[in-house]
């Protein structure tokens, strides 16, 4: 019994959790590249592929939100209302950006011992 429990609190604790099974065919050239790498690195096939699956799902997403990011982009460019209030608000950032620089470059600030965000 003791040695049960000890293999349930060893699951339990993995970082990825709980696993199912997955059944793959692959190309013979990617079955043979896969053993050279589980070779070469000594790491296990199961875990390599994990590894591959997770980058390719990372990469896809990453692409999926720059894909909808530049959708949103082009319809604000493409909209004059807002583009005309976009260069609005980067004018006052702007006059606000260069306010704050003189302040810290003024005579006195630039030997303070003091730094700026305290």
């Amino acid at each position: 019994m003791q040695i049960g429990m000890h293999l349930v609190n060893f699951i339990a604790s993995r970082p990825w959790g709980a696993m199912s099974a997955v059944s793959l065919r692959l190309p013979d050239h990617l079955e043979q590249q896969l053993s050279e790498e589980t070779r070469l690195s000594g790491q296990p096939r199961s875990q390599l592929l994990r590894e591959a699956l997770e980058t390719l799902l990372s990469q896809r997403r990453e692409g999926r939100a720059q894909a909808a990011l530049k959708l949103a982009a082009e319809a604000l460019a493409s909209d004059a209302g807002a583009c005309a209030e976009v260069r609005e608000m980067a004018a006052d950032f702007l006059m606000a950006e260069n306010e704050a620089l003189a302040g810290a470059e003024a005579p006195g600030n630039a030997t303070s011992a003091e730094p700026w965000w305290c």
